[in-house]
């Protein structure tokens, strides 16, 4: 299976379940979600939906639950749209990497603010 029609299907897929999503369920359980990628088996049968949810820790996991529960539904609505002996199966989980590079930034701001603040004192220092 070539790589290039696996990312090109995975695109294709990202953009389907995300219009799915914004028009389709009516889950009440779903807030604003975002799916930020798609990764297919390299028999394309199963496919990892990472998605980016906006809530408590509570709210995404109930989120999550609720996608999960819809995935036979989404799947119904894509298949169509598909041109593959298999539609995958989809498993959702959320996607961790814009809370770990907002924590990453915030350190990384802090950092900066100490060396600022010891700089500052240094300078004082010198000038007397």
């Amino acid at each position: 299976m070539s790589s290039y029609r696996q990312a090109r299907l995975a695109e294709f897929l990202r953009d389907e379940i995300s219009a799915v999503i914004q028009r389709e369920l009516r889950d009440p359980r779903i807030g604003f979600v975002s799916v930020t990628r798609v990764e297919l088996s390299p028999d394309l049968r199963h496919a990892r939906v990472y998605v980016s949810v906006f809530g408590s820790r509570e709210e995404q996991e109930e989120a999550l639950r609720a996608l999960q529960g819809a995935a036979g539904f989404i799947r119904r609505l894509i298949a169509p749209h598909l041109h593959t002996r298999h539609i995958p199966e989809l498993h959702f989980k959320l996607d961790r990497s814009l809370e770990h590079a907002e924590r990453v930034a915030r350190l990384l701001h802090e950092i900066q603010r100490e060396r600022d603040s010891s700089t500052g004192s240094n300078r004082d220092d010198d000038r007397r």
